[in-house]
């Protein structure tokens, strides 16, 4: 994977001269896709824009077509209708990360912590991977865009103090998203309920939210895990 610093005197240039570039942009805004395809439109003259809205859309997108570069927001619905929630940009970020291992990515978010949670993805991926913060100048949008295209990263955004392993994750969300006890996150994971209880430990070790800390009982340690994940990032 190329660094930041291999492409520094890449990025300065201008990309559109005699080249056509097709470029895949999610997004559930009007307003946002809007914005960003006029930027593209007015920087690459020689741009492709294929828009999607959904995650649905992006599959059925890339099931017909190859995208020099995807720009994809995290918030967004799983199929037409649907409420958008960063989850479903999660997890559809992390399957393209994995099918398609050279593909270039620009992640466009509001919700830039939450990449935490596929950071090891993030960091295997052989193509560029950039992040922009939708509050980012133009210019520097189109910096990081560049970045991306050219196969280089800029990753430096995403906090890395918090380190959980995927199946620590998947605890929070089974407990915290989807409402469930330790037997039923058992079940659902297939495993012991012992390996449940080994897991809450690790990941209040990591969170450092410590029972001498909370009131003497289950619940409000539970309360203090969950508010602490939440500040992280590592679930919405």
């Amino acid at each position: 994977m190329v660094s930041v610093n291999s492409v520094e005197s890449t990025v300065s240039q201008d990309l559109s001269v005699g080249e056509t570039l097709k470029v895949l942009v999610v997004d559930d805004h009007r307003l946002i896709l809007t914005g960003t395809l006029g930027i593209l439109s007015q920087h690459y003259p020689n741009v492709e824009v294929l828009e999607a809205q959904t995650a649905f859309d992006v599959l059925q997108h890339l099931d017909k077509s190859e995208f020099d570069l995807i720009v994809t927001d995290l918030a967004i619905p799983e199929q037409p209708g649907d409420i958008a929630e960063i989850d479903t940009g999660i997890k559809l970020l992390q399957t393209l990360l994995e099918s398609y291992k050279t593909q270039n990515f620009l992640v466009q978010t509001s919700h830039v912590k939450a990449l935490v949670r596929i950071k090891h993805s993030i960091d295997n991926h052989d193509g560029g991977f950039a992040i922009a913060d939708k509050t980012l100048p133009e210019q520097e949008m189109l910096n990081r865009l560049r970045i991306a295209l050219t196969g280089g990263t800029h990753t430096k955004d995403i906090k890395t103090g918090i380190e959980l392993k995927p199946e620590w994750f998947e605890v929070l969300r089974l407990a915290f998203e989807e409402g469930l006890t330790d037997k039923a996150i058992a079940n659902k994971m297939y495993k012991c309920q012992r390996a449940v209880r080994i897991y809450w430990t690790k990941i209040q070790d990591v969170l450092e939210v410590y029972p001498e800390d909370c009131k003497h009982d289950g619940k409000s340690l539970r309360i203090q895990t969950e508010i602490r994940a939440r500040q992280e990032g590592l679930i919405d």
